[in-house]
Protein backbone atom coordinates (compact mmCIF):
# COMPACT_ATOMS: atom_id res chain seq x y z
CA UNK A 1 0.00 0.00 0.00
CA UNK A 2 1.03 3.86 -1.07
CA UNK A 3 1.69 5.99 1.77
CA UNK A 4 -0.90 7.97 -0.22
CA UNK A 5 -3.72 5.17 -0.28
CA UNK A 6 -2.51 4.41 3.75
CA UNK A 7 -3.24 8.45 4.89
CA UNK A 8 -6.66 8.23 2.87
CA UNK A 9 -7.52 4.95 4.36
CA UNK A 10 -7.32 6.68 7.98
CA UNK A 11 -10.05 9.00 7.28
CA UNK A 12 -12.72 10.46 9.41
CA UNK A 13 -16.27 11.41 9.19
CA UNK A 14 -16.85 15.08 8.61
CA UNK A 15 -18.65 15.12 12.23
CA UNK A 16 -18.29 17.29 15.40
CA UNK A 17 -19.66 13.89 16.97
CA UNK A 18 -16.08 12.49 16.29
CA UNK A 19 -13.83 14.63 17.39
CA UNK A 20 -9.73 13.80 17.07
CA UNK A 21 -8.69 16.95 19.00
CA UNK A 22 -8.56 18.40 22.84
CA UNK A 23 -10.65 21.32 21.45
CA UNK A 24 -12.97 19.13 19.37
CA UNK A 25 -13.64 17.26 21.96
CA UNK A 26 -14.71 19.86 23.87
CA UNK A 27 -17.12 20.83 21.37
CA UNK A 28 -18.52 17.36 21.26
CA UNK A 29 -19.09 17.77 24.77
CA UNK A 30 -21.08 20.58 24.48
CA UNK A 31 -23.08 18.79 21.35
CA UNK A 32 -24.02 15.70 23.29
CA UNK A 33 -25.37 17.49 26.41
CA UNK A 34 -27.75 19.81 24.12
CA UNK A 35 -28.61 16.48 22.47
CA UNK A 36 -29.59 14.72 25.24
CA UNK A 37 -30.97 17.34 27.23
CA UNK A 38 -32.95 18.59 24.23
CA UNK A 39 -34.43 15.03 23.91
CA UNK A 40 -35.46 14.48 27.32
CA UNK A 41 -37.79 18.22 27.35
CA UNK A 42 -38.53 16.56 24.44
CA UNK A 43 -39.95 12.97 26.14
CA UNK A 44 -41.57 15.09 28.75
CA UNK A 45 -42.96 17.63 26.63
CA UNK A 46 -44.72 14.57 24.81
CA UNK A 47 -45.52 12.65 27.87
CA UNK A 48 -47.61 15.30 29.13
CA UNK A 49 -49.21 15.94 25.74
CA UNK A 50 -50.49 12.12 26.30
CA UNK A 51 -51.23 12.54 29.98
CA UNK A 52 -53.34 15.89 28.66
CA UNK A 53 -55.18 13.69 25.67
CA UNK A 54 -56.54 10.67 28.02
CA UNK A 55 -57.39 12.18 30.84
CA UNK A 56 -60.53 13.93 32.06
CA UNK A 57 -60.20 17.75 32.36
CA UNK A 58 -59.87 18.85 36.00
CA UNK A 59 -59.83 22.31 37.36
CA UNK A 60 -55.64 23.56 37.55
CA UNK A 61 -53.76 26.07 39.12
CA UNK A 62 -52.60 27.97 36.02
CA UNK A 63 -50.38 29.85 38.39
CA UNK A 64 -48.48 26.52 39.53
CA UNK A 65 -47.83 26.12 35.66
CA UNK A 66 -46.70 29.27 34.73
CA UNK A 67 -44.52 29.54 38.11
CA UNK A 68 -42.88 25.91 37.78
CA UNK A 69 -42.79 25.43 34.12
CA UNK A 70 -41.98 28.84 33.07
CA UNK A 71 -40.42 30.48 35.29
CA UNK A 72 -38.04 27.78 37.46
CA UNK A 73 -37.59 24.88 35.35
CA UNK A 74 -35.82 27.23 32.71
CA UNK A 75 -33.99 29.60 35.08
CA UNK A 76 -32.68 25.89 37.09
CA UNK A 77 -31.86 24.37 33.87
CA UNK A 78 -30.16 27.48 31.86
CA UNK A 79 -28.40 28.48 34.86
CA UNK A 80 -26.77 25.13 35.07
CA UNK A 81 -25.71 25.35 31.61
CA UNK A 82 -24.40 28.63 31.82
CA UNK A 83 -21.98 27.55 34.71
CA UNK A 84 -20.97 24.81 32.88
CA UNK A 85 -20.41 25.86 29.28
CA UNK A 86 -18.83 29.28 31.44
CA UNK A 87 -15.93 26.29 32.55
CA UNK A 88 -16.10 24.52 29.86
CA UNK A 89 -14.76 26.43 27.11
CA UNK A 90 -12.29 28.12 29.54
CA UNK A 91 -10.54 25.16 28.53
CA UNK A 92 -10.32 25.82 25.02
CA UNK A 93 -7.12 26.17 23.28
CA UNK A 94 -6.22 29.78 23.14
CA UNK A 95 -6.24 31.21 19.88
CA UNK A 96 -2.45 31.98 19.77
CA UNK A 97 0.79 31.06 17.65
CA UNK A 98 3.01 31.67 20.75
CA UNK A 99 4.47 28.41 21.26
CA UNK A 100 2.57 26.62 18.39
CA UNK A 101 3.89 25.86 14.73
CA UNK A 102 2.40 28.08 11.93
CA UNK A 103 0.72 27.77 8.66
CA UNK A 104 -0.80 30.18 6.79
CA UNK A 105 -4.24 29.86 4.84
CA UNK A 106 -5.57 32.07 2.24
CA UNK A 107 -9.33 31.64 1.53
CA UNK A 108 -10.13 32.08 -2.58
CA UNK A 109 -12.84 31.72 -4.52
CA UNK A 110 -13.35 27.95 -4.39
CA UNK A 111 -9.65 26.74 -3.25
CA UNK A 112 -7.62 27.12 -0.33
CA UNK A 113 -4.06 28.71 -0.53
CA UNK A 114 -1.40 27.15 2.28
CA UNK A 115 2.05 28.32 3.05
CA UNK A 116 4.43 26.75 5.88
CA UNK A 117 7.92 27.98 6.73
CA UNK A 118 10.62 25.92 5.90
CA UNK A 119 13.15 25.72 9.36
CA UNK A 120 16.14 24.80 6.98
CA UNK A 121 15.76 27.70 4.21
CA UNK A 122 13.86 29.82 5.83
CA UNK A 123 11.93 30.28 2.46
CA UNK A 124 8.22 29.83 2.01
CA UNK A 125 6.80 27.01 1.17
CA UNK A 126 3.47 26.71 -0.60
CA UNK A 127 0.92 24.00 -1.72
CA UNK A 128 -3.04 24.47 -2.10
CA UNK A 129 -6.35 22.67 -0.53
CA UNK A 130 -4.36 20.13 1.48
CA UNK A 131 -3.33 20.79 5.12
CA UNK A 132 -0.54 18.80 6.54
CA UNK A 133 0.40 19.13 10.42
CA UNK A 134 2.72 17.20 13.22
CA UNK A 135 0.25 14.66 15.51
CA UNK A 136 0.49 16.18 18.97
CA UNK A 137 1.39 19.22 18.64
CA UNK A 138 -0.29 22.61 18.60
CA UNK A 139 -0.90 24.40 15.28
CA UNK A 140 -1.85 27.95 14.84
CA UNK A 141 -3.46 28.58 11.45
CA UNK A 142 -3.50 32.30 10.47
CA UNK A 143 -6.25 32.70 8.26
CA UNK A 144 -6.87 35.36 5.41
CA UNK A 145 -9.24 35.71 2.51
CA UNK A 146 -8.32 37.45 -0.52
CA UNK A 147 -11.81 38.37 -2.06
CA UNK A 148 -14.81 37.46 0.16
CA UNK A 149 -15.56 35.79 3.19
CA UNK A 150 -15.30 32.93 3.77
CA UNK A 151 -15.06 30.12 6.92
CA UNK A 152 -12.77 27.40 7.48
CA UNK A 153 -14.43 24.64 9.69
CA UNK A 154 -12.73 21.18 10.58
CA UNK A 155 -15.29 19.74 12.91
CA UNK A 156 -13.11 17.07 14.06
CA UNK A 157 -10.44 19.76 15.63
CA UNK A 158 -12.14 22.48 16.07
CA UNK A 159 -14.99 25.00 15.66
CA UNK A 160 -15.34 27.14 12.44
CA UNK A 161 -13.31 30.64 12.09
CA UNK A 162 -14.24 33.30 9.49
CA UNK A 163 -11.99 34.13 7.02
CA UNK A 164 -11.54 38.13 6.01
CA UNK A 165 -10.07 39.93 3.55
CA UNK A 166 -7.35 42.37 4.64
CA UNK A 167 -7.64 40.50 8.07
CA UNK A 168 -5.76 38.01 9.85
CA UNK A 169 -8.11 35.57 12.51
CA UNK A 170 -6.68 32.38 13.75
CA UNK A 171 -7.12 29.25 14.90
CA UNK A 172 -5.27 26.63 17.09
CA UNK A 173 -5.76 22.77 16.31
CA UNK A 174 -4.53 19.42 17.36
CA UNK A 175 -4.64 15.95 16.48
CA UNK A 176 -4.11 13.49 18.65
CA UNK A 177 -3.68 10.83 16.15
CA UNK A 178 -2.33 10.14 12.71
CA UNK A 179 -5.49 10.60 9.81
CA UNK A 180 -7.31 12.95 7.28
CA UNK A 181 -9.94 15.65 8.71
CA UNK A 182 -12.09 16.58 6.23
CA UNK A 183 -12.65 20.42 6.46
CA UNK A 184 -15.44 22.79 4.60
CA UNK A 185 -16.11 26.27 3.68
CA UNK A 186 -18.42 27.55 6.18
CA UNK A 187 -19.84 30.50 5.00
CA UNK A 188 -21.83 30.79 1.28
CA UNK A 189 -19.15 32.43 -0.66
CA UNK A 190 -20.61 32.09 -3.82
CA UNK A 191 -21.51 29.49 -6.77
CA UNK A 192 -18.55 26.62 -5.70
CA UNK A 193 -19.00 26.85 -2.55
CA UNK A 194 -20.52 23.31 -1.72
CA UNK A 195 -17.03 22.31 -3.29
CA UNK A 196 -14.76 24.10 -1.45
CA UNK A 197 -13.06 21.67 0.69
CA UNK A 198 -9.93 20.93 2.64
CA UNK A 199 -8.27 18.15 4.46
CA UNK A 200 -6.30 18.26 7.04
CA UNK A 201 -3.32 15.27 7.16
CA UNK A 202 -2.25 14.29 10.76
CA UNK A 203 1.17 12.87 10.43
CA UNK A 204 3.58 11.27 12.51
CA UNK A 205 6.12 13.98 13.38
CA UNK A 206 9.08 12.49 11.95
CA UNK A 207 7.08 11.78 8.79
CA UNK A 208 5.95 15.16 9.08
CA UNK A 209 9.27 16.45 9.05
CA UNK A 210 10.49 14.37 6.11
CA UNK A 211 7.21 15.35 4.06
CA UNK A 212 8.30 19.71 5.07
CA UNK A 213 11.99 18.77 3.64
CA UNK A 214 10.45 17.43 0.48
CA UNK A 215 7.59 19.96 -0.01
CA UNK A 216 10.85 22.67 0.11
CA UNK A 217 12.33 20.81 -2.92
CA UNK A 218 11.80 22.01 -6.31
CA UNK A 219 9.86 19.92 -8.55
CA UNK A 220 10.56 16.39 -9.42
CA UNK A 221 12.73 16.22 -12.69
CA UNK A 222 11.48 13.30 -15.42
CA UNK A 223 15.44 12.35 -15.53
CA UNK A 224 15.75 8.88 -15.70
CA UNK A 225 12.15 8.13 -14.76
CA UNK A 226 10.92 4.97 -16.45
CA UNK A 227 8.17 6.59 -18.47
CA UNK A 228 10.80 9.36 -19.34
CA UNK A 229 9.74 10.25 -22.96
CA UNK A 230 5.13 10.31 -21.56
CA UNK A 231 6.58 12.80 -19.12
CA UNK A 232 8.82 14.96 -20.63
CA UNK A 233 5.93 15.59 -23.16
CA UNK A 234 3.74 16.64 -21.27
CA UNK A 235 6.03 18.58 -19.67
CA UNK A 236 6.53 20.15 -22.69
CA UNK A 237 2.49 20.52 -23.22
CA UNK A 238 2.44 22.17 -19.49
CA UNK A 239 4.48 25.45 -20.92
CA UNK A 240 3.28 25.35 -24.40
CA UNK A 241 -0.29 25.77 -23.04
CA UNK A 242 0.88 28.64 -20.60
CA UNK A 243 -0.24 26.66 -17.11
CA UNK A 244 2.78 28.12 -15.30
CA UNK A 245 1.47 31.63 -16.30
CA UNK A 246 -1.46 30.99 -13.79
CA UNK A 247 0.64 28.26 -11.99
CA UNK A 248 3.72 27.62 -10.15
CA UNK A 249 6.18 24.62 -10.76
CA UNK A 250 9.28 25.57 -9.12
CA UNK A 251 12.13 24.80 -10.90
CA UNK A 252 9.60 25.12 -14.11
CA UNK A 253 9.54 27.52 -16.71
CA UNK A 254 11.32 29.89 -14.12
CA UNK A 255 10.49 31.69 -11.04
CA UNK A 256 9.42 34.83 -12.16
CA UNK A 257 6.79 33.49 -14.87
CA UNK A 258 3.76 34.36 -12.27
CA UNK A 259 5.81 36.85 -10.10
CA UNK A 260 4.68 37.04 -6.86
CA UNK A 261 0.48 36.80 -7.77
CA UNK A 262 -0.68 33.17 -7.77
CA UNK A 263 -4.00 33.39 -9.33
CA UNK A 264 -3.93 29.44 -8.86
CA UNK A 265 -2.41 26.42 -7.05
CA UNK A 266 0.97 25.74 -6.17
CA UNK A 267 1.28 22.62 -8.72
CA UNK A 268 5.29 21.76 -7.58
CA UNK A 269 3.96 18.96 -5.46
CA UNK A 270 0.37 18.46 -7.18
CA UNK A 271 1.12 14.31 -7.29
CA UNK A 272 1.37 13.91 -3.81
CA UNK A 273 -1.98 15.40 -2.64
CA UNK A 274 -4.89 13.01 -1.89
CA UNK A 275 -7.42 15.14 -4.11
CA UNK A 276 -7.73 18.06 -6.20
CA UNK A 277 -10.34 20.94 -7.20
CA UNK A 278 -10.52 21.85 -3.16
CA UNK A 279 -11.24 18.14 -2.12
CA UNK A 280 -14.00 17.66 -5.17
CA UNK A 281 -11.77 14.54 -6.98
CA UNK A 282 -9.54 12.35 -5.67
CA UNK A 283 -6.19 12.73 -7.36
CA UNK A 284 -5.02 10.15 -10.05
CA UNK A 285 -4.13 10.43 -13.67
CA UNK A 286 -7.87 9.94 -15.27
CA UNK A 287 -9.20 12.61 -12.56
CA UNK A 288 -6.45 15.03 -13.69
CA UNK A 289 -6.74 14.72 -17.44
CA UNK A 290 -10.43 15.73 -17.08
CA UNK A 291 -10.10 18.14 -14.75
CA UNK A 292 -7.73 20.15 -17.28
CA UNK A 293 -9.83 18.75 -20.14
CA UNK A 294 -12.81 20.64 -18.91
CA UNK A 295 -12.77 21.73 -15.30
CA UNK A 296 -16.37 23.80 -16.08
CA UNK A 297 -17.92 20.13 -16.11
CA UNK A 298 -16.63 19.26 -12.98
CA UNK A 299 -17.07 22.78 -11.12
CA UNK A 300 -19.41 25.43 -13.15
CA UNK A 301 -17.81 28.90 -12.20
CA UNK A 302 -14.17 27.90 -11.57
CA UNK A 303 -11.44 30.16 -12.47
CA UNK A 304 -9.97 28.01 -14.76
CA UNK A 305 -9.80 28.16 -18.69
CA UNK A 306 -10.51 24.31 -20.53
CA UNK A 307 -8.12 22.63 -22.38
CA UNK A 308 -10.14 22.60 -25.44
CA UNK A 309 -7.38 22.25 -28.07
CA UNK A 310 -5.54 19.54 -26.71
CA UNK A 311 -5.62 16.22 -28.15
CA UNK A 312 -5.94 12.91 -25.95
CA UNK A 313 -2.21 11.53 -26.16
CA UNK A 314 -0.63 15.13 -25.07
CA UNK A 315 -3.45 15.29 -22.18
CA UNK A 316 -2.88 11.93 -21.45
CA UNK A 317 0.89 13.32 -21.64
CA UNK A 318 0.37 16.08 -19.26
CA UNK A 319 -1.92 14.23 -16.76
CA UNK A 320 0.86 11.47 -16.47
CA UNK A 321 3.51 15.07 -15.97
CA UNK A 322 1.02 16.09 -13.02
CA UNK A 323 0.79 12.76 -11.27
CA UNK A 324 4.76 12.76 -11.41
CA UNK A 325 5.02 15.78 -9.06
CA UNK A 326 5.62 14.49 -5.98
Amino acid sequence: MSTAMAIESSATAQSVLHPAGPDASIIADFAWVLFIGGAVIFAGVMALMVIAARRRPEPVNPRRWIVGAGFAFPVVVLSILLVWSTWRSAELTPQTSKGAFTVGVTAKMWWWEVRYHDPASGREITSANEIRIPVGRPVYLGLTSSDVIHSLWIPALNGKMDTVPGRVTGLTIQADKPGVYRAQCAEYCGEQHARMALHVVAMAPDAFDRWLANEARPAATTAGAPDEQLLERGRAAFLAQRCQACHTVRGVGGESGNGNVRLGPDLTHVGSRLHIAAGTLRNHRGALAGWVADPQSIKPGARMPAAADLDGETLHALAAYLEHLK
